[in-house]
């Protein structure tokens, strides 16, 4: 793993990666098309983030023969420590995504992070697992209207604290009319 560089052979892996159908199916973001797109990608959610001494909070997932990004781990920089990952849909089932996220949780936890959330949509059942892999533990569902997408989906929020003491995240539960805990996982 390696941070996103601004360089041609990083954008157009970025392109490549983010423009994929299937990869981009339940990921808050619609497929990009364009490198107008992937450049204004680029600048908004991986160039301006810095989480403690990691900066550009957006890592690039690489195989180790070619250094060249096939997918990525991401935390948001806000309260709800919101972790996320993608990968190339060719790379799938390969344990690639799990090795690279448990190595950023490691980090993580390393400088003093109390707990990361991740949320998937239901259907998405492979995301589900990867949580489940890295030790995170499902809390409740919300189901909302799910924007920009504009459908209604039911997500899974799942949570690893790295202290004891850290409560469960309850944002999301508070903000959706509809919210439950599934009994059958």
């Amino acid at each position: 793993m390696r941070p996103f560089e601004s360089n041609e052979d990083d954008l157009n892996a970025l392109q490549q990666i983010l423009g994929e159908e299937t990869v981009n199916t339940y990921l808050p973001w619609f497929p990009i098309k364009t490198r107008t797109e992937t450049i204004a990608f680029y600048q908004e959610k991986i160039a301006k983030r810095t989480i403690f001494a990691v900066s550009r909070f957006f890592l690039a997932v690489c195989l180790k023969i070619d250094n060249r990004p096939i997918g990525y781990v991401s935390l948001s920089t806000n309260e709800n420590h919101d972790f996320g990952y993608g990968l190339r849909s060719e790379y799938w089932n390969q344990g690639i995504i799990t090795e690279a996220a448990e190595e950023v949780l490691e980090q993580l936890k390393a400088q003093g992070l109390d707990y990361v959330t991740a949320t998937h949509d239901r259907e998405n059942i492979a995301s589900g697992q990867v949580m489940k892999k890295l030790g995170m533990n499902y809390q409740y569902s919300c189901a909302e209207n799910w924007q920009p997408k504009g459908k209604m989906v039911t997500f899974r929020m799942y949570q690893l604290n790295f202290k004891a003491s850290v409560e469960t995240y309850k944002k999301y539960w508070d903000e959706s009319e509809e919210h439950f805990i599934e009994t059958e996982l």
